[in-house]
């Protein structure tokens, strides 16, 4: 089952923020990220707000209708953050699988947005795919509306692993839609998971080998977390599978930069490799780097000027919450200086430009003298340009260095 959405404050009915939010507006990158909650099975591994299309098909919350519903919420936005709201420069669709709705509905999606709030010149306009679900047609349409790269969910080239994790696409669909995207002027980028139980280091080479050869833009690259909750927890603890060791992550971690660096990716966050930075992923940046978002679609979460919300977690529910012209806000938070402070080094670490150590408060700076003396951080980098950079092995330990920051 999805995860439960988290605890907050109550969110106003009409989706109203506070004028100092609303100030702080512009002063950063502004995004917007669509939620798409359908899929054609649910992998026993995800706990994402993601249901099948059984388990749906009433007003506003079924494929035929989510394009309408999605417009409902950006008419929302659009009052909500006035005349004054800055130009989109990331947009992001994810899910679920996005791609299970028609292209024309994506595409109209994505013109809606424009027509809200304009675009600024050099706009990223990212899709999730599953590589089953793109077609010649498909990535024509999105391609002349605007989409700019296509993020396809790969997760493994090896048979047993994708059985393990209930992925249910051919793994030579991933080469014909790369092969695709590409003839449509696409940039592509490859989402790999490690850390499968069963999973061996040589099949982990074999679909980092597989990946590098379809020479994608951009590689993503995520250890295996088993949520409560989900199938895969209930198969752990029934003893039927067995999760790997910190080891065995470790080793596919380093594998998988070495490989992806003597390919000619550069890392820019943990996990995330691109071949260059044109091609670095912006909207996701955006979310590492405080910036702002609205985020679109049931049980997504946005973030403007300091102030956090999200939605009702089920598609009837946030259809229905517009349907009668409410927000469809769950809940929100108003992130106070602590909570803003521990998110900018939690995040900011992670990225290969670092952290300014002029940043970080008084104990911050100094723990970096002992991170430095264990390895985990780049000394020359904190001493000579004033930035906190991890090393291969602080990357492999990033949040034993968060909690030293942070003195937690």
């Amino acid at each position: 089952m999805p995860s439960a959405l988290p605890d907050g404050q109550p969110a106003p009915s009409d989706g109203s923020l506070p004028s100092t939010a609303l100030d702080r507006l512009g002063l950063g990158p502004f995004g917007i990220y669509v939620h798409v909650p359908f899929c054609r099975v649910r992998c026993g591994y995800c706990d994402f707000n993601t249901y099948t299309l059984t388990e749906l098909g009433t007003p506003g919350a079924s494929v035929a209708s989510y394009a309408d519903t999605v417009l409902a919420e950006l008419d929302l936005a659009k009052r909500v953050l006035g005349e004054d709201a800055p130009a989109v420069e990331t947009v992001f669709v994810g899910g679920g699988t996005p791609t299970m709705l028609a292209a024309e509905d994506l595409a109209r999606i994505v013109e809606g947005i424009g027509e809200r709030f304009g675009y600024a010149g050099d706009v990223e306009i990212t899709t999730e795919a599953n590589p089953d679900t793109v077609d010649e047609h498909y990535l024509d349409w999105i391609a002349a509306r605007g989409f700019s790269r296509v993020s396809l969910g790969m997760q493994s080239a090896v048979p047993h692993v994708l059985r393990t994790l209930d992925r249910t696409h051919d793994p030579l669909n991933v080469e014909r839609a790369v092969k695709g995207a590409r003839e449509h002027g696409l940039d592509v980028s490859l989402d790999l998971i490690y850390g499968t139980p069963g999973e061996s280091l040589e099949d982990w080479r074999t679909s980092l080998e597989t990946a590098i050869a379809l020479e994608p833009d951009h590689v993503s690259a995520y250890a295996l977390v088993v949520e409560e909750g989900t199938r895969m927890a209930a198969q752990v603890r029934r003893g039927e599978i067995a999760l790997p060791s910190d080891d065995d992550e470790a080793d596919k971690y380093e594998l998988a930069d070495g490989l992806l660096r003597a390919a000619g990716y550069g890392w820019y966050e943990v996990s995330n490799w691109a071949r260059g930075e044109d091609h670095r992923c912006r909207h996701n940046i955006g979310y590492w780097s405080d910036g702002d978002w609205w985020g679109a679609g049931p049980g997504a979460h946005s973030h403007v000027g300091g102030v956090r919300w999200w939605n009702v977690k089920h598609p009837s529910a946030y259809a229905a919450r517009l349907g009668a012209g409410e927000s469809p806000a769950a809940a929100r938070e108003l992130l106070s200086a602590e909570q803003q402070y521990d998110e900018r080094v939690l995040l900011g670490v992670r990225l290969v430009d670092g952290l300014p150590v002029d940043e970080l408060d008084e104990p911050g700076q100094e723990a970096v003298a002992g991170l430095i003396a264990d390895g985990l951080v780049d000394g020359g980098a904190a001493l000579r340009d004033r930035h906190l950079v991890l090393t291969l092995r602080g990357r492999l330990l990033a949040d034993t260095v968060v909690r030293r920051l942070l003195g937690v």
